[in-house]
């Protein structure tokens, strides 16, 4: 099968929907020859903070000299990144040639009278067998939603369980409340199987600890106060951390936000438990992996006259977390905003944490998605929240504007789903290279 028939298929797959469950992933995998229980996987959930934790932990072991695979969603800059193997994408070739074989069983269930396997089922799938080709020591498996039925969730190899922020989100399968969403989470806590949390708010807390009561798991704590003479800093930021998983004094991060020394820690105290379980991971190894690791459409510069960045924020807690950071590192400038959202988002919500930040918004549909909220209807939110809004026909509509729009000391910042910041990426450096510096516009 060739790269564009195995995309293809998984487009078309995508009529499926979301099925929460584990069943036709069991039957898939049997089939597949259960490829995943060959491999030894760290399993993270939350509801933010997610990839850039993987991103740290994916960095350390990398340094350590460990075989790592590494599986993430959604892709932002190119499909193929979803599926790493130390530090590289997966092929065209080879993701032609494994889909191929897992388009072969799905279709074999579909004949015998079983559900036809949704399109991050078959991804999940093909991951584990092409980490299992690959030889991976070690996978960095992330959720796609929840956790209990969650299609990752199908493992039973699991050797640490990772817990990051959980807030609401994905509530039509979920739940509406915050335990019982933290609940669905919990469900990748697997019998004797360590985990590590970071101090969670008291219903969330209090589901995994239950949970891992049940499952007989020590669960680990990462308290906020483990992190301390914390240097902020646009490009690098510094911290020490002190706690039962070791202490360290200047450790070194590059990827931009508040937030992310709280993801840092996480790692930290994640690579203390690991250690436990044998892993040789030198001090050396983990501060080369922390201050290397990068985790693209986080709060990432795409272009510098003027400031332009990308970021993933799209549910309440992650707005937050924006604006914070916006008024630590931007205060008194100038503030344009690009956003688009889905709408079974927290898209009010995000209006209502971020709109003071800003003097402009402009608001795009995100193409090619049924659950896109419109331009024009984000734009009249705004506008409730006494924000000035601009609804734009298209990204590269909206991308021009901004510039048009942005003084010299402008920050321009792009966010919401993830789904479009990686075509309004192209289109800001394609405008970059228009005017003929690669790593400006001028």
């Amino acid at each position: 099968m060739k790269y564009k028939e195995a995309r293809a298929y998984i487009d078309d797959a995508k009529k499926y929907g979301i099925v929460p469950g584990l069943t036709t992933m069991q039957e898939l995998l049997t089939r597949l020859g259960n490829p995943q229980r060959e491999l030894k996987f760290i399993h993270v959930t939350g509801t933010n903070g997610k990839g850039s934790v993987l991103a740290f932990l994916f960095s350390v072991l990398c340094a350590a000299g460990y075989k790592t695979g590494r599986y993430t969603s959604p892709d932002v800059f190119s499909y193929e990144e979803k599926f790493q193997v130390g530090k590289k994408a997966v092929s065209k070739r080879a993701f032609g040639m494994w889909m191929e074989a897992v388009k072969e069983k799905s279709e074999e269930m579909a004949s015998d009278g079983f559900l036809h396997p949704t399109a991050f089922e078959l991804e999940t799938a093909f991951a584990f067998l092409y980490f299992k080709e690959a030889g991976c020591q070690y996978v960095l498996l992330e959720t796609g939603m929840g956790g209990c039925m969650d299609a990752t969730n199908v493992v039973d190899t699991t050797i640490l369980s990772i817990f990051t922020s959980i807030g609401m989100d994905h509530m039509q399968f979920l739940g509406e409340t915050l335990f019982e969403i933290a609940e669905q989470k919990a469900g990748i806590l697997k019998p004797g199987v360590p985990a590590v949390t970071l101090r969670q708010q008291e219903d969330a807390m209090a589901a995994v600890r239950r949970k891992a009561e049940e499952t007989a798991s020590s669960l680990f704590l990462v308290e906020r106060e483990f992190c301390r003479n914390i240097r902020y800093g646009f490009m690098r930021q510094r911290f020490d951390f002190y706690s039962p998983y070791g202490n360290y004094e200047d450790l070194e991060i590059r990827m931009v936000g508040r937030h992310q020394i709280e993801n840092a820690s996480l790692a930290v105290a994640a690579v203390g438990v690991l250690r436990e379980q044998g892993l040789a991971i030198t001090d050396d190894a983990l501060r080369t992996g922390l201050g290397t690791a990068v985790w693209e459409g986080r709060m990432s510069v795409i272009c510098e006259e003027p400031l332009f960045l990308i970021d993933g924020a799209h549910n309440k807690d992650a707005a937050k977390v924006l604006r914070d950071s916006i008024e630590q590192y931007f205060t008194n400038r100038e503030i344009i905003y690009i956003m688009g959202v889905f709408r079974d988002k927290e898209y009010e919500a995000v209006v209502a944490e971020t709109v003071r930040c800003a003097s402009h918004i402009i608001t795009v549909t995100p193409p090619e998605n049924p659950r896109a909220l419109s331009a024009l209807e984000l734009a009249k939110t705004v506008q409730e929240y006494r924000g000035r809004a601009t609804a734009a026909s298209s990204v590269r509509e909206a991308v021009e504007m901004s510039f048009l729009l942005a003084k010299k000391d402008t920050v321009i910042i792009a966010f919401g789903s993830l789904s479009y910041l990686g075509e309004l990426k192209k289109i800001v450096q394609e405008s970059a290279n228009l005017t003929g510096d690669t790593g400006k516009r001028v």
